[in-house]
Order: structure tokens, then C-alpha cells, then sequence
């Protein structure tokens, strides 16, 4: 018994012979003529034969591939390929403009290329914020008025916050459960150890996580909403969750490496 590639050589054969045949009858009958003229009608004949089979050789061609990839066909089936769009650039949210009080200054009167550095900052801090903040905090935005200084808003609800990378000489105080204070503590990688809490503050609290790395005092707070007495919506376990991924130790060292903010100085008697 003969396989499926030799019926379809064979059908393949007799398609191609049978219309080189019906080209070649139609064709008017060679003359009675010697020398050159008889050889060129033969070769004129031998030109169309060529050239028909050739055209009905690729059309059964195509014929037998696509039966092989139907069903039944004994082939298989055509694999759908789909080219993905490239991805969208996504522009970070636009900044929370904040006047700044009398007296007081902001990014607006930074040199230029140095307000694009921290805006930068900003907005990777924004993209990492969002990603490792949970689901209650809502959307995080920059401010224009300090690089530290950032929004989230869930509900109609702003909840300041607050991320600083600080130059400083001294070690920040460890945690301690007084006036209503919870302390929670986590050992980050490279053993630093980081201290989260909440922090009443009038009828709501607010909640922090700090830690040292390098030579700087690092902090992420989130603020209650004033208006609502509405605590901040994050716990001291998630924001430690925060102080731990990658990404967010990523920001803390490129900020440690070039500092956004001035130096910590202590004041005497202060």
C-alpha cells in the first residue's frame, strides 16, 4: 500500500501532464515549414508546456500543503502566530503641586539640571512605591515641593509620604513602645536591621519604617488624613516587607551613592 506523499506525487503528475496537454492543444497547428521556422514553433511549444506546468506544479503544490494541515490531513495543523505590540512607554503620574509656605523653598528654584536629577528620582521612586505598597494606599504621586516629599491617594483620601535617604552622622534611635508606639523589627539583607512602628498622632496614626545604610538615615512614612481622622492605610509588617525587596534597597543605594538630600546636622541643645 502506497503512503499519502505518493498519491499526492501521483495526483501531482497527472494534474500537471493534463494541462500541459489542453495548453499545448489549443495552440494553432505548426505549419509546413523547414529550417528555422519549424525549429522555433517547437521551441515556442516546448516554452508554453514549461511554463504551464511549472504554474500548475506550484498550484498543486500549495493544494497538498494546506490539505496536510487540515484536519484528517495527516499533517500538522497551522501553528497561529501571534507578534506582540510593543509595550507602551507609561508616563509617570503628573506631581502634586504644593505652594511651599513663606519663607520656605522648593524645587522650583532648583538649578535646572538639578531638579531633573530628583524628578528623576521621583519617578522611579513613584513606579517602585506603587508596585511594593499594598493594594490600600491607593495611587502614589510625586510632589513638587521637596524630592522626600510624595501622595498617595485612595477614596478621595490624601495620605501624605514621606522617603528620605538623608546624609547623616548619627544612627537613628531604635524604636520604643511609648505613648501608644508599636515597634515591630526586621533583619533586611546584608544584616541591617530595621525598625517599623505606629505612631498615634491625635485620633489616627500614622506608620514608619527606618533603618541605616551606608552613611545615610533612610525613613518611609505614611501619613493619616487629617480631615477624616483616617489612619495610614499600611502596617509596620508591610511597610518591613517594603525595607526588604530589591528594588526599593536599589533606590536607598543609588540615593546613598548621590545624595538627594543635605546633610542631618545636629543642634547643639537642640
Amino acid at each position: 500500500m502506497g503512503t499519502n506523499e505518493d498519491t499526492a506525487d501521483a495526483r501531482t503528475a497527472l494534474l500537471v501532464r493534463e494541462a500541459m496537454d489542453r495548453a499545448t492543444a489549443e495552440l494553432p497547428a505548426l505549419m509546413d515549414l523547414a529550417g528555422p521556422a519549424r525549429a522555433e514553433g517547437r521551441r515556442r511549444k516546448a516554452r508554453v508546456r514549461v511554463a504551464i506546468g511549472a504554474g500548475v506544479l506550484a498550484v498543486a503544490t500549495l493544494g497538498a500543503v494546506t490539505a496536510s494541515l487540515l484536519p484528517g490531513g495527516g499533517g500538522q495543523r497551522p501553528v497561529e502566530v501571534v507578534v506582540a505590540a510593543p509595550p507602551s512607554p507609561t508616563a509617570p503620574p503628573q506631581p502634586v503641586h504644593i505652594e511651599p509656605t513663606p519663607g520656605e523653598s522648593s524645587m522650583a528654584g532648583l538649578p535646572p539640571a538639578e531638579r531633573a536629577r530628583q524628578e528623576d528620582f521621583q519617578n522611579r521612586a513613584v513606579g517602585v512605591l506603587q508596585s511594593l505598597l499594598p493594594p490600600a494606599v491607593g495611587t502614589v504621586q510625586r510632589t513638587d515641593l521637596k524630592v522626600n516629599f510624595f501622595q498617595a491617594t485612595k477614596d478621595g483620601k490624601a495620605f501624605p509620604l514621606i522617603f528620605s535617604v538623608r546624609p547623616s552622622g548619627e544612627k537613628p534611635s531604635p524604636c520604643q513602645e511609648v505613648r501608644g508606639r508599636v515597634c515591630a523589627k526586621a533583619t533586611l539583607p546584608g544584616g541591617i536591621e530595621a525598625h517599623a512602628s505606629t505612631i498615634p498622632t491625635g485620633a489616627a496614626t500614622e506608620t514608619e519604617v527606618s533603618f541605616r545604610f551606608g552613611k545615610c538615615n533612610v525613613r518611609l512614612s505614611v501619613f493619616p488624613h487629617e480631615a477624616s481622622n483616617t489612619s495610614a492605610p499600611v502596617t509596620p509588617a508591610q511597610l518591613l516587607e517594603v525595607a526588604q525587596a530589591p528594588a526599593f534597597l536599589d533606590l536607598v543605594r543609588a540615593a546613598e551613592a548621590q545624595p538627594m538630600e543635605k546633610e542631618q546636622r545636629s543642634i547643639p541643645g537642640g
